[in-house]
């Protein structure tokens, strides 16, 4: 052979090369991962998944089967019925797709094989419905609304056999919408949408109280903040102001010593006079109560003997009288005193801060009127004693003249309720019996009244007026016999007894 019948051989298997090639091309068949290629025919069925093979032609043949999720909506017609007897409607989304293993997809490839995926999506879909059925009919439309996920569950579940049998598998099977029309869900609905608003009202209100409690607070902190600097301020112009017045008063004191100190010896002169002045009337006083006194002893020697127990009694009751009125005059005299150095005191207390010196001052003035005082209230109480030493010294004729003297107070006494009457009716019968009528009777009682003023004198004391009248001349002429300087001088013509004082009639 030759050149050219080697390259006519070479080209020969070439062309049967590719031919076979090409042959062995057109019977391979591929599938993605997706899909599952099942291969029946001589030597039985063969699943390939996600690869390929050869299909001899007239003795086998080969189907592609999908093994995509196949999403579809499970919405019934019918309303399904609770335990309650309450219609729902229940629209679901499930997720189904072929399993994996070599047996599920021949069983699957058994069921849908030939059937397009509307048919095979019918088919499962009313396995699921019918299942779903039976779970609502178990469950309150409170737990299918509440937990739908334990409706999904329970579906996944009683579904997961059947389609299994079919070769399938549930991925997911998710509850969309449950309604009614009834309007159940909506009134159940209601009882939370009302506690989620009132919870939602009281976390508001209990927002806007924490505002204004944090408000409030802020606003507290502003003004006592506003409060600290305004005490400050006011505490730098009182210390300010308090330098100040320390200065002035400083001033005031400097001055107030040296006014307090001209006045201190203006005043030890002025006090000085009238202390002497003072104490000169004070001497003059006590020569006068001196003589006084001389001239009652004269006096009680020559009424001694004629003064009586009657008389010692009446006298002893007027010195009880004039010791107590002494004591009073004393304890006013001493209160004066106290008052005015507790007045001169306080004056000077009050006016410590202008001036120690004018505080001296003022208290050496009140010092000296106290001593002033207490000197005229020694002085009164002195002629009080001397009155009631001439108490013991009086006779009949003090006696008379005590009662002279009291029968205008005794008239007056008697007299007085008349003055207290404002109308007097005066109702006259005519019959006047020699003694008035209307208001001549009245002037009569009272002239009857004051008749009897020494009748009752006489009662009183033993003593009858008529007896100390006729007395009144000797008393006199006794009284006269009494010299100056305290002796007693003998009457030189006597013309009376001696005075006897009847004693009381018991």
């Amino acid at each position: 052979m030759g050149f050219i019948g080697v390259v006519i051989i070479v080209v020969g298997l070439v062309l049967v090369t590719v031919l076979i090639l090409g042959l062995v091309a057109s019977m391979f068949r591929k599938v993605g991962p997706n899909q599952a290629l099942i291969v029946y025919g001589i030597g039985g069925q063969k699943v390939v998944v996600g690869g390929g093979a050869i299909v001899w032609p007239m003795v086998q043949q080969a189907r592609e089967l999908s093994l995509e999720l196949m999403s579809f909506d499970v919405t019934p017609t019918n309303a399904f019925y609770t335990s309650q007897g309450v219609a729902v409607i229940v629209e679901a989304v499930a997720q189904i797709k072929v399993k994996s293993d070599e047996i599920s997809i021949k069983t699957a490839a058994e069921q849908f094989l030939t059937k397009t995926p509307e048919e095979r999506e019918g088919l499962i879909r009313l396995v699921m419905e019918g299942h779903l059925r039976g779970i609502i009919g178990q469950l309150t439309v409170e737990q299918i609304v509440k937990e739908p996920e334990m409706v999904s569950e329970k579906v996944r579940s009683q579904v997961a056999d059947d389609l299994s049998k079919m070769g399938l598998e549930v991925i997911s099977f998710t509850i969309k919408e449950i309604r009614d029309s009834n309007e159940y869900i909506t009134n159940m609905g209601r009882p939370d949408i009302a506690m989620v608003r009132r919870q939602a009202d009281i976390a508001t209100a209990e927002a806007e109280r924490d505002t204004a409690i944090k408000r409030a607070q802020a606003s507290k902190e502003a003004r006592i903040a506003e409060a600290v600097a305004d005490q400050e301020k006011v505490i730098a112009e009182t210390a300010s102001q308090t330098r100040q017045a320390e200065a002035v008063r400083d001033l005031e004191t400097k001055r107030a010593e040296y006014d307090a100190t001209v006045k201190a010896q203006q005043a030890t002169a002025d006090k000085a006079y009238e202390i002497q002045a003072n104490i000169q009337q004070q001497r003059v006083i006590e020569e006068q109560v001196r003589i006084e006194q001389v001239r009652k002893q004269g006096e009680v020697a020559v009424q001694e003997a004629e003064i009586l127990r009657r008389e010692k009694e009446l006298i002893a009751t007027v010195l009880r009288s004039a010791e107590i009125e002494k004591k009073r005059i004393e304890t006013l005299a001493e209160a004066e005193r106290q008052r005015a150095v507790l007045s001169a005191s306080g004056l000077a207390e009050s006016n410590r801060l202008q001036g120690q010196a004018q505080a001296d001052v003022i208290r050496l003035q009140g010092n000296a009127e106290a001593e002033i005082i207490l000197a005229k209230g020694n002085a009164e109480a002195t002629a009080m004693q001397v009155k009631a030493e001439a108490f013991l010294e009086y006779n009949q004729a003090a006696i008379i003249d005590k009662l002279l003297t009291g029968l205008p107070e005794v008239v007056r006494a008697m007299a007085g309720p008349l003055s207290n009457v404002d109308r007097i009716t005066v109702v006259s019968t005519g019959e006047s019996n020699g003694q008035g009528a209307g208001v001549s009777r009245i002037t009569a009682d009272m002239a009857t009244m004051i008749a009897q003023v020494p009748a009752l004198f006489e009662s009183l004391t033993g003593m009858k007026v008529s007896d100390l009248m006729e007395k009144v001349p000797a008393i006199g002429q006794n009284h006269a016999s009494v010299s100056t300087n305290g002796t007693v001088k003998p009457n030189p013509e006597p013309k009376s007894e001696p005075i006897e004082v009847e004693s009381p009639k018991m």
